[in-house]
């Protein structure tokens, strides 16, 4: 059973989100909040595996409050997906560097919120090519000629040819596909490439990816 929290200063998103993912086999909201102290309290006594986390609410944001998880050891295991908007963009990196297994807009289909729980709390991130993408490129405007950073003088050209078509949110049996790989291996490089970056996970790489200039936006 994925038990899930919802943080979210609206009655009304957290009624529809809790609608939604009681009904689904294998999931249960087991704890809402309207803020980010009320979330932190209520996580920490009722153990949860998925917050779906709102940015602006009132006594600690959503930024805020996910930036508590990751530092709390105890609370390792809770993944975060923030919901936001569009208007919201220059938050998402901010989001991700504080330990964000990725994020939403509040218009996804509901087909799409069911898969973020089931994908983060599968320990993976979301990367999902319609909206993380998306938010990436709005928030990486001219970096299309910035130099690579030192940051990726540690790995092999192999690798940043990997760490490239991670940032363009290729899966690892994509990437496999594209270079003539086996899974496995893909899986392997990735894995090395997270270990040298010190990524927490798949998120951290493809900010890695747009920060350095290895991936710009526009790219195919």
């Amino acid at each position: 059973m994925i038990r899930v929290a919802l943080a979210d200063d609206q009655l009304l998103v957290r009624a529809g989100f809790r609608a939604l993912l009681d009904a689904e086999d294998g999931i249960e909201v087991v704890a809402e909040a309207a803020g980010g102290r009320e979330l932190l309290e209520r996580i920490r006594a009722t153990p949860v595996d998925v917050v779906l986390m709102d940015i602006r609410m009132p006594d600690g944001d959503g930024l805020w409050a996910t930036e508590q998880i990751a530092a709390d050891t105890a609370l390792a295991d809770v993944h975060v997906v923030i919901v936001t908007t569009f208007e919201l963009d220059e938050y998402v990196v901010r989001a991700v560097r504080a330990g964000a297994a990725g994020f939403l807009v509040k218009d996804t289909e509901p087909a799409d919120l069911v898969r973020a729980v089931r994908v983060v709390a599968a320990g993976d991130a979301l990367l999902s090519p319609g909206v993380t993408k998306r938010l990436l490129e709005r928030l990486t405007v001219g970096l299309r000629d910035a130099p690579e950073a030192t940051v990726l003088d540690g790995i092999t050209e192999r690798e940043r040819e990997v760490l490239r078509l991670v940032g363009l949110g290729l899966t690892n049996d994509e990437i496999a596909e594209r270079l003539f790989l086996s899974p496995l291996t893909a899986k392997t490089h990735v894995s090395r490439i997270m270990a040298k970056l010190h990524a927490r996970d798949r998120v951290h790489l493809v900010v890695i990816a747009y920060e350095t200039g290895l991936v710009a936006p526009g790219w195919q």
